[in-house]
């Protein structure tokens, strides 16, 4: 097993796992603390030290809310737990779970980026342990990175201050600290030309971005999103948005007078504490914080990259939970439904209409509701198709039953229980099948991870059920009791529509 690890800044040393075969180290420092001057820059190079760094703990997480402190959201009860957890500016760390031997092994990497909006979320969630997938011979990262208007402030003195990269900070850590695994990851036995790129929510569509980046050339050969694409139907939507940095600006400057400072100099001189604090009391929608385009490591919204096939060409595995994020139309009668088609379809409105109308307009509201992802999933998909030598491409969607007094359904983020083959950890009472489907589900993933191709046997030496490309089948893998292939079923007439509609 390796304990020690000479990487580049210096020697650094993990503890065994639960499973001693595996060696965690945690919190290795990935950039230089942003703090002082470099707060709201770009992350610069870790310092080197002088001995053996005990990477035996995890590091504070980044600025954010306190988790753990309400006592209705299901998130808190999920993993959010802690009020006490340690938390700091100087957050830039990231952890290893290696289950090689020596370091000539070269294991495929699995490079994780967390959830929560952009605005919460830490790599110490219980649900993040890696330990699970390494065992299945792969050497797992978690990369923590700066969140809110920590990392995602704009303003006019950044931009003159530093024009290729003037926000988008905590986008820029993730790309820094998958930097850091492809010059450093060797020296856990990884192989530094076989990394995946994953993440859920915020962080599926952190992959997204880095995924049409063109500075991010060959720093990844696969790539996972879960739950992290949205196009709307009936209005803008969500987390897909992508900001102008000329807006994000003027927010910035807004901010600034809510701080109670003219000078971006005046700003970084201001304890984070009270950064954090007046930033949770700032008059602004939730998650307005995020991605920018700045015209050079975002040259437009990814979303839209995506469906012009403007993105790293490498084999894609893309899903969502069953009833997460629906989309139905605002609307409380048949002419507002009307209005709101003829606006957004246009010659089209009629054709969309005959899809949804009834006799009742509640059952017509009902027939139009849609999933935003699924949509971005099959849009993304078939827009690949349409180039010759595509990489291989997985859609799933995430349809099991889920236990507990508070009968949630599969609610956002519940599937990275599975796949992080987790659940011993969740206060869930999960049964015998949820563990069996976990173990199946983490062995898609680390196929996936290891060669671009999710199928294979399960740990008795049966083969698992085969999961079909998209490109073969325009259908999913359904992951409810046992893993299934679904069929033309899995398609409505409405998500058809939609999906022509977006791509003409």
């Amino acid at each position: 097993m390796i304990r020690k690890a000479k990487i580049e800044n210096g020697i650094v040393e993990g503890l065994p796992a639960a499973d001693r075969r595996i060696t965690a180290f945690l919190g290795i420092p990935f950039a230089a603390p942003p703090l002082g001057e470099l707060r709201w820059k770009a992350p610069q190079p870790a310092k080197d030290w002088d001995g053996v760094l005990e990477a035996y703990k995890f590091a504070p997480i980044s600025m954010q809310a306190v988790p753990g402190l309400s006592k209705t959201d299901i998130y808190t009860r999920e993993w959010n737990v802690d009020p006490e957890i340690p938390m700091s500016e100087d957050c830039l760390y990231l952890n290893v779970w290696t289950p090689a031997e020596d370091p000539e092994q070269r294991l495929p990497v699995f490079v994780w980026y967390f959830g929560g909006g952009l605005q919460v979320g830490n790599t110490v969630e219980m649900e993040f342990n890696g330990e699970r997938i390494a065992r299945r011979g792969i050497v797992v990262v978690t990369v923590n990175y700066r969140l809110n208007v920590f990392g995602f402030l704009a303003h006019p003195e950044l931009t003159s201050e530093n024009p290729d990269f003037p926000a988008n900070f905590g986008n820029l850590d993730q790309k820094f600290g998958t930097e850091w695994v492809k010059r450093n990851i060797y020296a856990f036995g990884g192989d530094p030309d076989n990394i995946t790129i994953g993440g859920q929510s915020a962080g599926g569509g952190s992959v997204l971005t880095q995924l049409t980046s063109p500075l991010n050339k060959g720093l990844f050969q696969k790539a996972i999103i879960q739950s992290g694409s949205m196009l709307g139907a009936y209005s803008g939507f969500g987390p897909g948005r992508t900001n102008k940095l000329s807006d994000a600006e003027k927010l910035g400057e807004d901010f600034f007078n809510h701080l109670g400072v003219k000078t971006l100099a005046e700003a970084r001189a201001l304890d984070a504490v009270y950064i954090r604090d007046k930033f949770l009391t700032y008059e602004c929608q939730w998650g307005i914080w995020g991605t920018v385009i700045d015209g050079n490591y975002i040259p437009d919204n990814p979303m839209d990259l995506i469906l012009k096939n403007k993105r790293h060409m490498v084999p894609l595995l893309m899903g969502h939970t069953s009833s997460e994020f629906l989309s139905v139309p605002d609307v409380s009668n048949f002419e507002e439904l009307k209005a709101l088609a003829e606006k957004k379809f246009g010659k089209r409105a009629d054709e969309f209409l005959a899809l949804c109308k009834t006799g009742d307009i509640k059952e017509t509201i009902s027939k139009s509701t849609f999933s935003p992802i699924e949509l971005s999933i099959r849009a993304a998909f078939k827009r690949l198709a349409e180039i010759e030598n595509a990489p291989s491409n997985y859609y799933y969607i995430f349809d099991a039953d889920i236990p507990g007094w508070d009968n949630p359904g599969t609610f956002h983020s519940v599937d990275i229980w599975f796949f992080f083959e987790t659940l011993g950890v969740c206060w869930r009472p999960f049964v015998g099948r949820h563990y069996d489907l976990a173990r199946q589900m983490c062995n898609y993933w680390s196929n996936f991870i290891k060669n671009g191709n999710p199928n294979g046997l399960d740990a008795d030496g049966t083969p698992m059920a085969d999961w079909k490309q998209f490109a073969e089948s325009e259908s999913p893998m359904i992951f409810r009791d046992k893993p299934f292939m679904g069929d033309a079923s899995y398609q409505s007439s409405l998500m058809k529509f939609l999906v022509d509609y977006y791509l003409k």
